[in-house]
């Protein structure tokens, strides 16, 4: 009975010890993992693109029709180097207006000279001598606007009308990017009909009639450079 009591007491401690030894002797095992840092995918070059169209003969006045909706203005005022004068542009005649309006706000004159100058005849900008002014115009396109003569204004002394193009053209095409104002005081019938009248200088043709009497060379461009230093829009 003591032997029993002895052996079980034995077998009692052996099991102990085995599950120590057991729990002692278990192996952790660290699942090794991998942390993948994701790079984020390079972004894709986009090129700016212009948010204004290229203009052509094809969609101009598919685009001056539509720039003619939203952009109203009519009053702009030409700073030159002899001072200021203010132009209203008709709205009768909305392409041109528009056309106007539209190189105005897109700071095309500014820079542009005076560069044709006839005494009692005309003063003709939006032209120059500097090499800028070809980027200039291919950022803005190669185009032409149809004459619009029958809206009742004629070539009196003051008006602002739109030369012909250097292209020749049974239609008398006009170039978008000039200007003459009209300085004969008994107006310049001759020209109605050929060439658009599409406004009207409202002030300053005192400063109008200086730029009119520089002096000038055989090809009637002034001596002395006449700028066009800034045209705006006002109210």
């Amino acid at each position: 009975m003591r032997f029993q009591l002895v052996l079980m007491i034995l077998l009692l401690v052996w099991s102990c010890e085995d599950k120590q030894t057991s729990k002692n002797s278990k192996t952790t095992v660290v699942k090794d993992t991998v942390t993948t840092i994701e790079k984020p995918a390079p972004k894709k070059k986009t090129k700016k693109t212009s948010e204004f169209p290229i203009l052509t003969d094809a969609n101009a006045m598919e685009f001056f029709l539509e720039y003619d909706k939203e952009h109203k203005e009519d009053k702009v005022r030409v700073t030159t180097d002899f001072g200021t004068f203010d132009i209203l542009l008709y709205d009768k005649t909305k392409f041109h207006r528009a056309n106007f309006i539209y190189l105005t706000k897109r700071q095309y004159f500014n820079g542009t000279q005076f560069y044709r100058v006839i005494k009692d005849f005309v003063v003709q900008g939006g032209s120059s001598d500097g090499l800028d002014l070809y980027k200039k115009r291919r950022k803005i396109g190669h185009y032409l606007l149809p004459p619009d003569t029958k809206r009742g204004y004629t070539h009196q002394r003051g008006s602002v009308s739109m030369p012909s193009s250097e292209i020749e053209n049974a239609y008398k095409l006009a170039s978008p990017f000039q200007f003459f104002i009209v300085m004969n005081r008994e107006r310049a019938k001759h020209l109605d009909g050929d060439y658009t009248v599409f406004g009207e200088v409202i002030r300053g043709m005192d400063v109008v009639d200086k730029i009119n009497s520089v002096k000038t060379d055989e090809g009637d461009w002034p001596l002395n450079n006449v700028y066009i230093r800034k045209v705006e829009i006002i109210e």
